[in-house]
């Protein structure tokens, strides 16, 4: 029997443990960390429960198709339900537009805001599923190793949405500034500027309206669980506090990983780590320099709280975002000047709304995420500050003081995520999807020097996002199957 190791235990090293084993290999997993799920980790306090990590559940048509790969459905290894409202998006004091669970609705909401704007958002949804459709089935289980992988027929038609971009698209025929800022949003989740996020990528706004929001019942590191129970109904190993601190080599094969613990032989590698610190371990077998890996647009990095409540929230639901002040300064502070930013957008998460099992009855959890920028120097003093703005923001724009209720809070920052997870400079989602950070723009999934080494993950195809993070499991391992049979 082969031998694989892999490096990491978040999703796209889950996937591609799966799909390996599914094909015959001995699959062993190394998590530097104390729990398995990468970033979709659990943090657990005096009863209260918190996601770490992500905590929207969008494209479940991509959850699917994964367990289905393994003759299995989503329903056999945790619960969904679908959120309704799906969000809210809170603009000032008492003003608020709440995100239906069906386009249907969002664009009568669109049509009662701006009269006109309904028959607009549906042409522009129409084409959202459209390319959509085009994507998940052409585009993004694609290996990123040619261009000619972007050649279709279905492409071509759509080769000006590549040069176009979201705003651009947007601001067209949408007028009203709350509307498009709506509309705008899910490309954050890209990790990218609006209008330096190629058109093509409106298919995100299928996956915000036309697919729903939806909740994992216990919370995202239910999803990672039930892809680990899977993992290990087909046979893998897992090992926690398992950091690796070196990759022996020998003629162009990565032969050992060692651990502080141990050593691992095999004969495929694959790395779900973080791509830039697993080259640091490579040494002369690297893909790319470190000075590469500072001039790419990185996704912005996070100041997160996790927040215990005595009580119930009120005048607000499970997802919030607070777009109450202005966008496109933020959206500079984080890619322009890189600097903290003065009036940040943040989002608020109350998921004890809708999972009773987070915390004891009558009480809440809160999670909430300020986008900025990465490599910025932060602390307790400069956490504080910006919770405190949450605070003072909430009670502005819904009239309700929270600071009475705190029972505890953590915090989570640039150096976290570097401390924690080793991530190239801090960042909390990945690459930036821009136009030159595209398919075979994005780092390889393979080693140029080592055959048998590959990687998995945020930081190359098809991109960051859950979602992605699954495909790009099963990419790397489709081609390891197809290129290194004996």
């Amino acid at each position: 029997m082969k031998t694989t190791v892999i490096i990491g235990s978040g999703f796209s090293s889950l996937a591609s443990a799966c799909y390996m084993a599914k094909a015959g290999y001995k699959v062993t997993v190394l998590e530097k960390n104390e729990q398995l799920g990468g970033r979709a980790s659990m943090m657990e306090i005096d009863g209260y429960k918190f996601d770490m990590g992500p905590s929207w559940y969008w494209m479940p048509d991509i959850f699917e198709r994964f367990f289905a790969d393994f003759g299995k459905k989503v329903s056999d290894y945790y619960e969904l339900e679908k959120l309704s409202p799906a969000y809210r998006v809170v603009f000032g004091e008492n003003d608020y537009i709440d995100i239906e669970d069906t386009p249907e609705k969002i664009i009568a909401t669109f049509e009662r805001i701006e009269p006109g704007s309904g028959k607009h958002l549906k042409k522009f949804m129409d084409e959202a599923q459209e390319n959509y459709r085009i994507a998940m089935q052409d585009l993004v289980y694609n290996p990123g190793l040619s261009l000619l992988e972007l050649v279709s027929v279905e492409s071509a038609k759509r080769l000006n949405l590549f040069v176009k971009n979201i705003s651009e698209q947007v601001r067209k025929e949408i007028k009203n500034p709350k509307l498009r800022s709506i509309l705008e949003f899910p490309v954050l989740f890209l990790g990218a500027k609006p209008n330096k996020t190629p058109a093509f990528y409106n298919f995100m706004n299928h996956a915000d309206f036309g697919l729903g929001t939806w909740y994992p019942k216990g919370g995202f590191n239910a999803v990672a669980l039930g892809m680990v129970k899977l993992a290990k109904e087909l046979g893998v190993e897992f090992h926690v506090n398992e950091e690796v601190i070196g990759i022996d080599y020998e003629n162009n094969q990565a032969k050992k990983i060692r651990t502080q613990n141990g050593v691992y032989e095999a004969d495929v590698f694959i790395s779900g780590a973080d791509y830039a610190h697993t080259e640091k371990l490579l040494n002369g077998n690297r893909n790319y320099s470190e000075e590469y890996w500072q001039k790419k647009t990185f996704a912005p990095s996070s100041f997160l709280y996790y927040v215990a409540f005595n009580r119930k929230v009120n005048h607000l639901l499970h997802h919030n975002l607070f777009f109450d002040t202005d966008f496109e300064a933020h959206a500079k502070e984080i890619y322009d000047t890189k600097e903290l930013p003065k009036q940040p957008l943040f989002y608020a998460n109350f998921s004890s709304k809708t999972d009773d099992s987070l915390c004891e009855e009558g009480k809440e959890v809160g999670f909430f995420l300020i986008p900025v920028a990465v490599d910025l120097e932060d602390n307790e003093e400069i956490h504080e500050k910006y919770f405190q703005l949450i605070l003072d923001r909430i009670k502005k724009c819904t009239g309700e003081d929270l600071s009475d209720a705190i029972v505890f809070k953590k915090s989570f920052g640039v150096k976290d995520f570097k401390e924690r997870y080793h991530s190239c400079r801090g960042n909390a989602y990945g690459l930036a999807n821009t136009l030159l950070q595209t398919s075979v723009l994005r780092p390889t999934i393979k080693n140029k020097k080592l055959k048998n080494f590959f990687y998995t993950g945020q930081l190359t195809v098809p991109g960051p996002g859950v979602p992605p993070a699954l495909i790009s499991g099963k990419v790397v391992t489709d081609y390891i199957l197809k290129n290194t049979k004996s």
